[in-house]
């Protein structure tokens, strides 16, 4: 297909690389220009100077930015992709981002016969980069239909959770899962060091029965080591909390835990872990142990 790409960040760049890969055609845009042009030199394909030029003539259009600004901004803005997409076409925003704005997205594009689907998608950097993405979709049937043959390029599991805003709300769960999954794992760990066991063998007799999660599987090791330079940003994180209690605070969710876990996120943000992975909640905890008061 005639695809474009509108957001080349740790996230979109490889997801943009398998269509590519996949021998679509596709145009990408990105903020700064320079992230584009070294993405059409390693997949090929075109550079766009606004989203509505990469999507004039696109079949499908997928997003994937920072937030709902961001949304709005590449979407519905007077550069934007509704300003040049043609009738009959798709829009897929795998940005997580708000409930709201994919239904204003969404209200907007059916304006213009237009399909709209929110898409945000759980695996991270590495899911992202080894095509093993988890997508929750909202939306239709019948774009959905379509586009999912696409979305399978660089995805391992792709799930029509319900109408428009429903793969937000589903990722708004999924991030409720992992606040509480870190915390606890953090949490094991700590207590085992404390208790004078080794880590290591702990997680081998554990990881086994009902403790097991990816976390576990994943991030024991790099946890223990104050290892965060990578992954999931706590900042990233915090932002994505931040919609889910606004959610939870319409919609009458009591979310005790993930208000607590999301406190400790800003206090890992004062310790300067503001593009520390997820996984450093364990730091304040090791700190905490340091503090001579």
């Amino acid at each position: 297909m005639r695809v474009a790409f509108i957001g080349l960040g740790v996230m979109g760049y490889p997801m943009a690389g398998f269509l590519a890969s996949n021998a679509h055609e596709v145009t990408v845009y990105n903020r700064t220009e320079s992230q584009a042009t070294a993405w059409r030199e390693e997949y090929g394909g075109e550079v766009a100077a606004t989203p509505a030029v990469a999507a004039a003539n696109a079949e499908i259009v997928f997003s994937c930015v920072g937030n709902d600004d961001d949304v709005r901004d590449v979407l519905l803005g007077p550069n934007g992709v509704l300003a040049s997409i043609p009738a009959g076409s798709i829009m897929v925003d795998h940005t997580t981002a708000s409930a709201t704005v994919a239904r204003e997205v969404a209200a907007r594009a059916e304006e213009k016969s237009v399909g709209f689907l929110d898409a945000p998608v759980s695996g991270g950097q590495a899911g992202a980069e080894n095509g093993q993405l988890a997508v929750m979709v909202g939306g239709a049937p019948e774009p959905f239909a379509r586009a999912v043959v696409v979305m399978d390029c660089y995805a391992k599991a792709i799930t029509h959770v319900g109408p428009v805003g429903s793969g937000q709300l589903a990722k708004m769960v999924n991030q409720i899962c992992i606040a509480g999954i870190v915390q606890g794992l953090a949490e094991g760990l700590h207590f085992a060091k404390r208790a004078g066991l080794d880590p290591a063998i702990v997680i081998e007799s554990i990881s086994k029965g009902a403790a097991q999660s990816w976390q576990m599987e994943n991030r024991w090791q790099t946890m223990i080591n104050d290892e965060f330079e990578f992954g999931f940003a706590v900042d990233w994180m915090r932002k994505d909390l931040a919609i889910t209690l606004q959610e939870a605070s319409t919609n009458g969710a009591n979310l005790e835990m993930t208000i607590l876990v999301d406190q400790f996120y800003a206090e890992v943000q004062d310790l300067g872990g503001q593009r520390w992975d997820t996984s450093s909640l364990i730091a304040r905890l090791e700190t905490a142990d340091q503090d001579p008061e």
